[in-house]
């Protein structure tokens, strides 16, 4: 068997997996979202006869309409809430830089038998359940919650966090933290000490040489890390629904009262398909980064 042949099987199997898990799984959600929305069981209209034959196809084809993505142009409600997931999950992911970037470098520069244990340290959290954590920080945040009883002998109470976009922020920099901190220091963790030296040798402060050397040469982790944590904040459903109550409006919570409440299926997958689409932008944006990152070092 020739070299060429065995890497073409050896691409096969996540070209399956990607078709069988991504592929076939999104065409039956755009197609809900090209159906119209009917008072059956399930809840739209065409289905797919097989039975029917040829002209059965081509009914059920003909009945598939932009009729929601129309409403989802016309009413407000979606607007604002792709606009505010966009807003809320920009937000906490500057906030997840300025907090991961220095918990990254720090680590990064520890000795390695103390970075093994601080790599521990990030990942700890995950060991737990994801919605207890989430629940704990209600017991936190809440109007009689642990802050405001830590806060009340300084005088600086009481704080109303919970059920506001505040206390999503809290949430979602707490639950992805780790996603942005090990990219980063993944990247950091391999740069050569010599080229700080360098750097000092040439008369660069230690201020100077950060910034020229050390930050240029982790932005392909900034980037990894921004990407792991924005693209599942936009669609994040459970820390607002269980934080940011009803007055935060994000993009996870309409597509699941467009399912469970309303029962609108169509304008939920539509709404899904709208941000598959918006998230497609940046991991393309990387992945040329990266492509032309590659071939420049080639």
């Amino acid at each position: 068997m020739s070299r060429k042949d065995r890497s073409g099987r050896a691409a096969l199997a996540p070209l399956l997996w990607l078709g069988l898990f991504f592929l076939f799984p999104f065409l039956l959600v755009a197609k809900l979202s090209l159906s119209d929305i009917a008072l059956a069981v399930p809840p739209y209209a065409p289905h797919l006869d097989l039975g029917g034959g040829l002209e059965g196809l081509r009914s059920f084809f003909a009945a598939l309409d932009l009729e929601t993505y129309r409403r989802l142009g016309e009413d407000r409600l979606y607007l604002s809430a792709y606009l505010s997931s966009l807003r809320i999950a920009a937000i906490s992911t500057a906030i997840l830089l300025l907090i991961g970037y220095p918990i990254a470098y720090g680590m990064a520069r520890c000795p390695p038998a103390a970075r093994r244990a601080l790599v521990l340290a990030v990942i700890l959290p995950f060991w737990t359940s994801f919605l207890i954590r989430v629940y704990a920080w209600i017991a936190i945040l809440k109007p009689a919650g642990l802050l405001n009883a830590a806060l009340e002998p300084l005088g600086l109470g009481p704080l109303n966090l919970l059920n506001t976009e505040a206390a999503v922020h809290i949430g979602l920099v707490y639950a992805y933290l780790p996603f942005m901190v090990l990219p980063l220091y993944a990247v950091l963790e391999r740069q050569p000490a010599e080229l700080l030296e360098a750097a000092a040798d040439l008369g660069c402060t230690p201020i100077q040489a950060f910034w020229r050397v050390t930050f240029p040469m982790s932005l392909p982790g900034v980037a990894a890390g921004a990407l792991l944590c924005f693209i599942p904040m936009v669609g994040e459903f459970v820390i607002p629904d269980l934080l940011g109550g009803s007055e935060t409006l994000m993009l996870g919570k309409v597509i699941w009262t467009e399912f469970f409440a309303n029962r609108d299926w169509p304008a939920a997958s539509a709404v899904a398909v709208v941000l598959l689409l918006t998230l497609i932008v940046p991991i393309t944006l990387y992945q040329r980064q990266q492509s032309r990152i590659l071939g420049a070092r080639r």
